[in-house]
């Protein structure tokens, strides 16, 4: 099925707990306002729900501060979900709480176990391959791990580098239609998405590059003028949504929800 890396009818999000102000960040550069997040939450959602698609939305996890950014503890995938294994030890025990919740949605959940390290954060699905980079979260052990757990699934799974200093792959990069990238310039020089379309985030916004496509939507975080017209012209339908606050800890528009269509559906 031709754009099933971006259609879906499903998404899994959680809302933030007040323990969030604890959540992990490369660079200190603020404490999170917990009644800003949950607004900017609440307007993420709703972008999700106006596609028509169902959001299952889970209670905060107090026990874990960056439990909000539920992408890094699952894969989706239309045959089948596979709980991660992430790679900060704070966050280890987040992946087994989402087991329950993708039981309401598949037969068939795997596991990715130790001593791999792997998250959500560092894996982009395009219609031909599944792109993983290694990161300070993931490990080449996690994205072999994951090779064998796809194989009879028919995936092609390809290691490639997050850049120096990147936290995540998907801090950089995004995908906007079954041929086409966003991008920074600094993940796009590396030659990782040849054979793909690569559209370039403007100078000075390279934070929105963690943008998803949502059916017929594209969510970006809010204030990156020159990128969003940008991807207004190329003909996408962009919806912006504030991040200020996920940004303080790291997180973008990728990190707040799974996003899939089950077997069943």
């Amino acid at each position: 099925m031709s754009g099933k890396s971006y259609t879906f009818s499903h998404a899994i999000s959680l809302q933030p707990a007040h323990s969030i102000t604890q959540g992990l960040r490369a660079v200190d550069i603020g404490m999170p306002d917990l009644a800003v997040f949950k607004q900017h939450h609440a307007d993420y959602v709703a972008a999700l729900r106006s596609t028509g698609a169902h959001v299952e939305l889970l209670d905060a996890l107090e026990d874990y501060p960056d439990s909000v950014f539920v992408e890094d503890a699952a894969l989706c995938l239309p045959e089948g979900a596979i709980v991660m294994r992430p790679g900060a030890p704070s966050r280890l025990g987040e992946a087994a709480t989402m087991a329950p919740t993708l039981a309401k949605f598949y037969d068939d959940i795997r596991t990715i176990d130790a001593p791999d390290f792997i998250e959500g954060g560092d894996i982009l699905t395009t219609e031909r391959e599944i792109l993983v980079g290694t990161s300070a979260r993931t490990t080449s052990g996690g994205i072999e791990a994951l090779r064998r757990t796809t194989a009879d699934w028919g995936y092609t799974v390809r290691e490639v580098a997050t850049p120096e200093g990147v936290l995540h792959f998907k801090t950089d990069c995004s995908l906007l239609d079954e041929d086409t990238i966003l991008s920074t310039k600094r993940l796009a020089v590396s030659g990782c998405f040849e054979g793909y379309k690569v559209l370039n985030t403007a100078e000075g916004e390279e934070a929105c590059a963690n943008t998803i496509r949502f059916n017929e939507l594209v969510i970006m975080p809010a204030g990156f003028p020159k990128t969003a017209e940008m991807l207004d012209k190329a003909g996408y339908n962009v919806r912006e949504v504030g991040n200020s606050e996920a940004a303080k800890l790291d997180g973008g528009m990728s990190c707040l929800s799974l996003r899939f269509s089950p077997p069943s559906a």
